[in-house]
């Protein structure tokens, strides 16, 4: 017998954690325009978000049309295959998942209802776990056409499929089933999703994930149509085929320049929506970024250069945002040189971490102390000591200690063969095109060369080239950054798993993996993170796998005459309901 609970709207949830985020660049290219929707019938209704209850804003009778920039042409925007903060921004007003993240009225974004307006959750007597969420009444793709429980069935066996490819497949890894289907020994139609009927979806878990219910609110686990996207790899680069169920649609992609949306007259809440249309502008130069800002053609922007920081802070005129995420550097350990992980801990103990944060990127960040950064969730809950306290320093950021740091370190590569950095070869350091990266870059050359007695040379390119070839491997160091996807540490740690889709490092341990197992093996929080600390032992203290740089933030900076926006220190912001005061 299985004992049931059920939940009449979800849970509201604390805002947490994404992926990657970073910039990358552009000229003007091709041009998309859409067609003209089969319907223009809107479905407005009513739902439990802070922004729903509001008022429509009031429309000038040019309407209101938002600019932001967050980066440059995106690497994809296919809710399976997108890995990036900036796609997974666009994501978030194109589609929806089964909970989105809402206002709280306050400008933080909480978990609620979305495309599912209910849940039942059982827990069965073989330990597995069985969910049944209950579709909204009326909601629609861009196109007039009903979403379905089967749209979601698809979309997950699709995202699980070895065949897509897509990095985040494994964010699904607690569905039973997954498994086999990831590793080709199982068809993916035995992935435990299934549509009851075309208003129920039912999901079995392997064990009681206690994040899953921020997971269906992860762009990866969005739906996409199935006749869209079949046989098609170019679905999203047409607004014919790029269909979504999301707040807005795409009107134009004019390739490295811009992509604009539009308002979906078919979303359910469409009579309070905000922007007519949003414009996503596609930068990677943030001299270009802060000038249109200054000269009112972007209401919004997150990057600026590293020079004006200082004095945007002093002025009130930046916004400093919480962000659960880590800066860091990453050692390819299939690398003839950086193989030995007495080489990776030498390289990362004499970086200057507070030279970092307080003389090059200047925007509140904190020296890291671990991979795992501050305000991710320990056993005990939100309120009680973190991840980090919990796990403690794995080296100290103490500028005091900074030349003992160096003396280990140099101790080190002597051991590995390289006393005073003497026969050690000219390495290369890896980065995309950006200010702020560039400095960085620039200030661990000149560590590297002060302390070690080593030559790192700097090689930077466009945001999309450097994601395939940090993915496939093809480098020896690589900068790197990671944002929490939800508020766990194993959002941080199993993508280091072997064969993991986004373990850049081509990292393997079988140790390591196995305290990856167990943490998911057991519902037990203390269970859980006893084998996360352990993971992370084994990742930092022993392998050195990573050189965690700092912690992050997020500076931004809105127009004074916006107001509306929302975020989640996932790193998505919402634009969706703003208003131009």
């Amino acid at each position: 017998m299985r004992k049931t609970k059920k939940v009449l709207s979800l849970a509201l949830a604390s805002a947490m954690a994404l992926s990657l985020a970073a910039c990358g660049g552009g000229n003007a290219g091709d041009t998309t325009t859409a067609a003209p929707a089969e319907t223009t019938t809107a479905a407005a209704a009513e739902t439990e978000s802070a922004a729903e209850e509001s008022e429509a804003p009031a429309e000038s009778e040019d309407g209101f049309n938002l600019a932001v920039c967050l980066a440059s042409e995106p690497q994809s925007i296919d809710p399976a295959l997108n890995s990036a903060v900036d796609g997974a921004i666009m994501i978030n007003h194109l589609f929806e998942g089964l909970t989105k993240w809402v206002d709280d009225g306050k400008g933080n974004a909480i978990l609620a209802p979305g495309q599912a307006e209910s849940f039942e959750k059982a827990e069965n007597e073989d330990g597995t776990v069985t969910y049944n969420f209950k579709l909204r009444d009326g909601i629609k793709w861009s196109d007039g056409k009903d979403v379905t429980a089967a749209d979601f069935e698809y979309s997950w066996k699709r995202l699980a499929n070895p065949d897509t490819a897509a990095d985040y497949c494994y964010m699904i890894d607690m569905v039973k089933g997954y498994a086999e289907v990831a590793d080709g020994s199982a068809d993916p139609d035995t992935l435990a999703v299934k549509a009851i009927d075309d208003k129920t979806l039912e999901v079995v878990l392997t064990y009681d994930c206690p994040y899953f219910e921020e997971i269906v609110a992860f762009p990866a686990t969005f739906p996409v149509r199935q006749d869209m996207t079949e046989g098609n790899d170019e679905w999203t680069y047409d607004v014919a085929t790029y269909v979504g169920n999301g707040p807005y649609k795409m009107k134009e992609w004019s390739h490295n320049a811009y992509i604009e949306v539009e308002k979906n007259e078919n979303y359910y809440d469409y009579a309070n929506l905000g922007p007519d249309t949003i414009r996503f502008t596609l930068l990677d130069d943030e001299n270009a970024m802060l000038a249109a800002y200054k000269s009112g053609e972007l209401d919004f922007i997150e990057n600026l250069p590293m020079d004006e920081l200082p004095n945007y802070l002093a002025s009130g005129e930046l916004d400093i945002s919480d962000y659960l995420g880590t800066y860091y550097v990453c050692f390819n350990t299939e690398d003839e040189v950086f193989k030995d992980p007495k080489i990776r801990k030498a390289f990362s103990l004499v970086i200057d971490r507070n030279y970092i944060v307080d003389n090059v990127s200047q925007a509140g960040e904190v020296p890291a102390t671990g991979f795992v950064p501050a305000g991710v969730n320990d056993a005990a809950g939100p309120g009680h000591d973190d991840f980090r306290t919990v796990g403690g320093e794995y080296y100290s950021v103490d500028e005091a200690d900074y030349e003992a740091n160096c003396e280990e370190a140099r101790a080190l590569l002597a051991e590995a063969g390289y006393p005073g950095g003497e026969g050690f070869p000219t390495v290369e350091y890896l980065y995309n095109t950006a200010d702020n990266h560039k400095k960085i870059g620039e200030a661990l050359q000149n560590m590297w060369q002060e302390q070690l007695g080593v030559t790192v040379t700097l090689n930077n390119q466009d945001w999309n080239v450097f994601l395939e070839n940090r993915k496939q491997g093809h480098y020896q160091i690589a900068r790197n950054g990671w944002i929490a996807d939800y508020n766990d540490p194993c959002t941080f740690l199993d993508m280091w798993y072997t064969d993991g889709g986004n373990n850049d490092a081509q990292y393997s341990n079988p140790d390591y993996d196995a305290q990856i197992d167990a943490a998911k093996a057991t519902s037990v929080a203390e269970e859980r993170m006893k084998a996360f600390h352990a993971a992370e032992d084994i990742l930092i203290k022993d392998d050195n796998v990573l050189a965690p740089i700092y912690f992050y933030t997020q500076p931004n900076m809105l127009a004074d005459d916006i107001s509306g926006m929302y975020y989640t220190p996932l790193g998505y912001f919402f634009f969706g309901y703003t208003s131009r005061n």
